[in-house]
């Protein structure tokens, strides 16, 4: 079906007044804008369907005003705060980290695919993350992979914004983040969780900071279970115990091993497009590599790629590149020696 006949069958239904394929034509209609790419629509249409059902649940209260209006409303009262919305294709094979961790990850998923079940048996569902390492080890993509894997809509919230608002408003506006994961059950991403524990190095005032951390307690404790917090912080030693306990999963992510290494090479090559030559080993390029993120290792391997592709005759494409592996060598070099 094309975007047009949703449509002819959303005001067929709707003249109709038949709830029930409506519902069914308008989530087709979600399902098929992320399928085109066209995100934005998509995200909005699902934000429409959610608060219409959650209303249309409250009986006795009436809504004054379009539901466009009231979306609109809710958005610029944490648009500041906003990086960035979206849905993820990625998924665990895209991952790269131990299997132990991807383990854990994976009963996460778990928990809330088979959410309904366990609540029948009077069991609490994790549904908070605390992703903490070196800067470039994967915390953001793994997050991508956990909204990916869940189906659910990401926010991705600038913490650090937050906390530099207006004294005595940082509360109030992490109140106002809680409630939209709560409204969309949807995965808040918390970037730069440190920030927090930062205030207590800044002018800001003790008791301004104890108010914070006790609010982000109160609303952890009270987050639904359907929505999910992941927090990601490349320094967990700033964060308050307190904070820290309320986390049901805390994963670490670690500079790549040799097998690592050799796994993101073979992921970032694996269409078949483009190939090593021999003028440097694998392994030597594996052992060079030691020591950096998989953010800079990837890094450096595209660029070589891309400058390897530029480097061949275009009046003549090939179906396989070569990529010149002196070139990658020279450019992991370099970021080895930035580093010291």
């Amino acid at each position: 079906m094309s975007q047009f006949d949703y449509i002819k069958e959303i005001a067929k239904y709707g003249l109709e007044n038949n709830q029930e394929e409506l519902l069914k034509v308008l989530n087709d209609l979600v399902t098929y804008s992320k399928q085109t790419k066209k995100t934005n629509f998509a995200i909005q249409l699902q934000s429409i369907l959610k608060e219409g059902i959650r209303n249309k649940a409250h009986s006795g209260l009436s809504v004054v005003g379009s539901q466009k209006h009231l979306l609109r409303e809710e958005d610029n009262d944490v648009k500041d705060f906003i990086i960035e919305k979206l849905t993820s294709d990625y998924n665990f094979d895209n991952l790269v980290i131990s299997s132990d961790i991807k383990t854990e990850l994976r009963y996460f998923v778990s928990e809330h695919q088979n959410l309904e079940m366990l609540q029948g048996f009077d069991l609490p569902v994790s549904n908070k993350i605390l992703f903490h390492g070196a800067s470039g080890c994967g915390k953001t993509l793994a997050s991508y992979v956990m909204a990916g894997e869940l189906d659910k809509i990401m926010i991705v919230i600038s913490l650090g914004a937050i906390v530099s608002s207006k004294l005595g408003e940082t509360s109030k506006n992490l109140a106002k983040i809680f409630r939209r994961a709560a409204s969309e059950e949807c995965v808040i991403f918390l970037d730069e969780f440190d920030s927090l524990g930062k205030m207590r190095d800044t002018n800001q005032d003790h008791a301004e900071m104890k108010r914070v951390v006790n609010t982000i307690l109160q609303l952890f404790d009270y987050l639904p279970q359907k929505s999910i917090i992941i927090a990601a912080t490349n320094s967990v030693e700033a964060i308050d115990p307190a904070l820290m306990r309320r986390f049901d999963l805390k994963v670490e992510f670690n500079i790549p091993s040799k097998d690592q290494i050799k796994e993101l090479i073979q992921k970032t090559l694996k269409s078949g497009v483009f190939t090593l030559d021999k003028k440097v080993s694998l392994k030597k390029l594996i052992e060079l590599s030691e020591g950096l993120s998989f953010y800079t290792i990837q890094r450096t391997l595209l660029t070589a790629i891309k400058r390897s592709l530029l480097n061949q005759s275009m009046t003549d494409k090939p179906k396989i590149t070569i990529i010149d592996s002196l070139l990658w060598q020279n450019l992991i070099k370099v970021e080895q020696e930035n580093q010291h």
